[in-house]
């Protein structure tokens, strides 16, 4: 078989970049950034786990989720942090730190931001 297709096109053949499969990225990232939520993450943090600059694990992440990078990591600690409040007893305070948010105060902005209501509305779900 003749190297070159017929009628002047040029082959085409993909080479998949390592260590950027979706699986690769999605699940085994996703699931490394998910047990360090209540740890101080940045973006230098993930990309080093990832083996990628900041640069390009930015443009692979949103293009495999939708989203960045930190953006994602912020959803899943609200997401986290509103799991801890409908099923423990934990004081704001320590569901903030055991979230990564620090403070009860950022922890409040950012659930309002994405949930619509305020951390304490666990109170009205145990009445």
């Amino acid at each position: 078989m003749p190297p070159q297709r017929s009628g002047g096109q040029a082959q085409y053949i993909e080479y998949p970049t390592p260590g950027t499969d979706s699986a690769d990225l999605g699940e085994t990232l996703q699931v490394w950034v998910r047990h360090k939520l209540g740890e101080p993450l940045s973006l230098a943090d993930i990309a080093a786990h990832a083996m990628m600059s900041r640069r390009s694990l930015t443009r692979h992440f949103r293009a495999q989720t939708g989203t960045r990078p930190l953006r994602w990591l912020l959803t899943q600690r609200v997401e986290r942090a509103r799991e801890l409040l409908e099923t423990t007893e934990l004081p704001l305070a320590r569901v903030a730190e055991a979230t990564g948010f620090g403070a009860v105060e950022t922890l409040r902005h950012h659930f309002v931001r994405q949930v619509g209501t305020t951390p304490s509305y666990r109170s009205a779900l145990r009445r």
